[in-house]
C-alpha cells in the first residue's frame, strides 16, 4: 500500500492549544526532565503524544529525527520544535526555554554549595532515587517507542543495527544517523510503499485524533525575508552578551573566553552531551585551566541529579572558571554572570536552528527522497536511545566501568564489584511502579527519591 501525504489545514498564528495551557504544560514537564535525552523525549512522548494527545506519534517522530540532525541537546530542540507546532513562536520560546529553565537554577545553586562546601554531600540523600528511577522511565520509552516506531522488519532491523554500532562498535554518533538516513533512501527507492510508514499513525497511534495530525502541515510558509529576519536577530541575541563582556571586562577577561569558546562547542556538539564532553573536559582542563581534570566528573554527576540537557554541565565549568579568576569582578558574580552567560550561548543557537529550519522541512515532508531518509533516521533513532539507556544505566548502577577494545570491537562493561545495591533497589522499585503499578512518572520520581534518601541517610548512619 502507497502512504500518500495530503495537505490539510494544521497549526497556524491560531493557538492548537492556550498557551497558558501549553506553559503550565511545559512546566511540569520541565520538572521531570532527569536522565539525559533518553529520559526526557520519554517524558515528552508519554504527557504530548500519549495523555494529552496535542501531536500524533508520526508527526512526534519526523520532529525527533530532524533534530537528531541538529548539533545541540536533541530532547530541547524537540521540545521547541513541537511548542512551535502548537503556538507558534511565543510557544517554541516557552518550551524551549522552560525545558531549561529548572536545570539552570538548579544547577547554578549546587554549583554555589560545591563552591562553598567543596563536595556535594549535601544534596546526594536527595539525588540518589532519582537516577535509579530514571532507568525505569527510559526503558518505558524505549519499549513505547519501539512498539509504536517500528512497524516493519526493516525498521527493527535498522534500530538494531544502529544499537549495535553505537554499543559495541563505538561508531560515532553522526555515522549512525547518517547511514540510518541512507539505508531508509535506499528502502524508499526499492519499496516505496515502506516510504515515511516508519511510525505511521494507522499502526502507532491508539485513542482519540490529535491536535495536531500526522498529514498536517504548519501554516506559517517559509520566505526569504522572514529567513533573514530569524537569522538576524537570532545571530544578533546570541554575539550580544559577549560582545558586551568584551567591551565592559577587556577581551582577556575570563567571562569573553568562556562566551567564544562554548559558542564554538555550541555548533559542533553533534550526537549530544557525551560526544562533546571530552573535547570540553580537555580544553578546560589542560588549556584553560578553568577546573582540574577530576572535577568534570564532579560536574557531570550533578547535571545527571538535575532536570534538562545533561551538556548543562558547561554551567557547572564556567561557574568554576570565573569563580577562581574573576578578573575585576566579584568572584561570586564572576561565577554567576559566567554560568548565565555559557547558558545562552550554549541554547540560544538551538532555538535558531528550529526556528529557522521548522518551517522549510514541514514543508520537505512531502518529498519522497526526504521522507524516506527520515523513515531510517526515525527507526535508527529507537537504537540510538537504547544506547543511552544502556549507558545511563551502566554509570548509575555502577561506580566503575571498563572499557574492552579487540579489534573493532569497542565495548563499556561494569566493574561488578562497583555495583551499587542502593541504586539498583530504587531501579527494581521504579520498574515495579510504573510497569506493575502503572504509576505516572512524577509519582514514581517522589516515591523513588523518597526511598533513595532514606537508604542513603542508613548508609551514612551505619
Amino acid at each position: 500500500m502507497v502512504i500518500v501525504v495530503t495537505e490539510r489545514p494544521g497549526p497556524s498564528t491560531v493557538d492548537v492549544v492556550s498557551l497558558r495551557e501549553a506553559t503550565k504544560a511545559w512546566f511540569l514537564i520541565s520538572l521531570q526532565t532527569f536522565g539525559g535525552p533518553a529520559g526526557q523525549i520519554a517524558v515528552m512522548q508519554r504527557t504530548l503524544v500519549e495523555e494529552k494527545r496535542w501531536i500524533g506519534q508520526q508527526r512526534f517522530l519526523f520532529a525527533l529525527s530532524y533534530c537528531t540532525l541538529l548539533p545541540g541537546p536533541e530532547a530541547q530542540q524537540l521540545a521547541t520544535y513541537v511548542g512551535w507546532l502548537l503556538n507558534g513562536v511565543r510557544g517554541a520560546l516557552v518550551a524551549g526555554i522552560l525545558f531549561v529553565l529548572p536545570g539552570v537554577v538548579a544547577l547554578l545553586v549546587l554549583s554555589g554549595v560545591y563552591v562553598a562546601y567543596g563536595d556535594t554531600t549535601l544534596v546526594e540523600a536527595l539525588f540518589l532515587g532519582l537516577g535509579p528511577a530514571v532507568i525505569a522511565i527510559v526503558l518505558q520509552a524505549v519499549i513505547r517507542v519501539g512498539r509504536k516506531g517500528l512497524t516493519h522488519p526493516v525498521f527493527v532491523a535498522l534500530a538494531v543495527a544502529s544499537f549495535v554500532a553505537l554499543t559495541f562498535f563505538a561508531v560515532p554518533f553522526p555515522v549512525v544517523v547518517l547511514t540510518a538516513g541512507v539505508v531508509g533512501w535506499v528502502v524508499g527507492r526499492a519499496r516505496p510503499d515502506l516510504a515515511g510508514s516508519s511510525g505511521s499513525s494507522a499502526a502507532a497511534d491508539d485513542g482519540p485524533p490529535p491536535l495536531v495530525p500526522d498529514d498536517a502541515l504548519h501554516a506559517e510558509r517559509p520566505s526569504t525575508r522572514r529567513s533573514a529576519v530569524v537569522l538576524v536577530v537570532g545571530l544578533t541575541l546570541w554575539a550580544a552578551p559577549v560582545v558586551a563582556a568584551a567591551l565592559v571586562l577587556g577581551r582577556s577577561s575570563t567571562l569573553v573566553d568562556q562566551g567564544v569558546f562554548f559558542s564554538g562547542a555550541a555548533v559542533v556538539t553533534f550526537g549530544g552531551a557525551y560526544a562533546v564532553l571530552a573535547y570540553v573536559a580537555q580544553q578546560a582542563a589542560d588549556v584553560y585551566g578553568w577546573l582540574a581534570p577530576g572535577e568534570m566528573v564532579r560536574g557531570l554527576a550533578l547535571a545527571e541529579t538535575t532536570p534538562g540537557p545533561l551538556i548543562m554541565v558547561v554551567q557547572f565549568v564556567a561557574f568554576l572558571g570565573a569563580y577562581r579568576d574573576p578578573g575585576t569582578l566579584d568572584p561570586w558574580v564572576a561565577a554567576v554572570l559566567a554560568a548565565l552567560l555559557t547558558t545562552w550561548v550554549t541554547f540560544v543557537p538551538c532555538f535558531l536552528f528550529i526556528l529557522l529550519g521548522a518551517p522549510y522541512v514541514e514543508r520537505l515532508r512531502h518529498n519522497r527522497t526526504l521522507a524516506s531518509a527520515l523513515t531510517g533516521i526515525t527507526a535508527a533513532v529507537v537504537g540510538v536511545i537504547a544506547n543511552l539507556a544502556l549507558y545511563f544505566a551502566l554509570h548509575t548502577l555502577f561506580e566503575e566501568t571498563r572499557r574492552v577494545t579487540t579489534g573493532p570491537l569497542a565495548l563499556e562493561l561494569p566493574v561488578v564489584g562497583t555495583l551499587q545495591w542502593a541504586a539498583l533497589a530504587v531501579t527494581v522499585l521504579g520498574c515495579l511502579l510504573i510497569f506493575r503499578r502503572g504509576w505516572s512518572v512524577l509519582r514514581t520520581l517522589g516515591a523513588c527519591t523518597l526511598v533513595g534518601a532514606a537508604l542513603h541517610l542508613a548508609t551514612v548512619a551505619a
